[in-house]
């Protein structure tokens, strides 16, 4: 179902040099936008966890959870995502343009754009340091451990962490979606036949699929 063929229609008042009271020009209805309701929305039953791979758009991943393309508006509605091109992960080529073109040269992606803690366990196992905190090069760690009596010192419990990594890691994390599980398709497309058209008494009805704007036009 192509998601552009249910936006309904508006009569615009038609601004072209030589147009008339009364022309108007029938244009989709952009701003009249489809969400999903909030008790299905709101509701992690209703969905699956989806890594997006590789360079696969929206309708990629639609043909591949719904054997339909054109469901790719379910996709980034499912997550909320309203700009593809800053929201959805960029494909290989355009990413290395991306940080090609942030940091100047191939050397400046590969300095280091800070430093991370390694993980921290004790005698026993215990996690003292997580891993991926960010500190100060050449941070150490002491701690007292208590199963054998003494102080223990880590040195250096540092890993730098490149321009190009840090930047993949922002990419990689927009890949962790949620997809809509397909059993509950139908109710979202009856869903969005029936909030998409515009109801009787409202303004400027003229049917379901079209409405008017007032006919007030501009003076020099």
């Amino acid at each position: 179902m192509t998601y552009f063929r249910q936006i309904p229609d508006f009569n615009y008042v038609d601004r072209n040099v030589g147009a008339k009271i009364g022309d108007y020009t029938r244009v989709k209805n952009l701003f009249r936008r489809v969400k999903l309701r909030e008790d299905i929305f709101q509701n992690t039953s209703f969905f699956e966890k989806y890594q997006i791979e590789g360079d696969d758009r929206p309708d990629n991943v639609a043909n591949k959870i719904y054997g339909d393309s054109e469901l790719d508006w379910l996709v980034l509605v499912s997550n909320n995502i309203i700009n593809v091109q800053t929201e959805w992960p960029m494909p290989q080529l355009t990413f290395d343009a991306y940080i090609l073109e942030k940091y100047g040269t191939y050397e400046n992606t590969s300095a280091v754009h800070h430093y991370e803690t390694i993980e921290v366990k004790n005698s026993q196992g215990v996690v003292l340091v997580p891993a991926g905190l960010q500190v100060d090069e050449g941070s150490s760690y002491s701690y007292y451990d208590e199963f054998s009596g003494a102080f223990v010192s880590t040195g250096n419990f540092t890993t730098p962490v490149t321009n190009y990594e840090y930047e993949e890691r922002i990419e990689d994390e927009k890949r962790n979606i949620f997809i809509l599980k397909s059993r509950y398709l139908p109710v979202i497309l009856d869903d969005l036949e029936r909030d998409m058209g515009y109801k009787k008494g409202s303004s400027d009805y003229i049917s379901g699929t079209l409405k008017s704007s007032s006919n007030i036009r501009l003076t020099d």
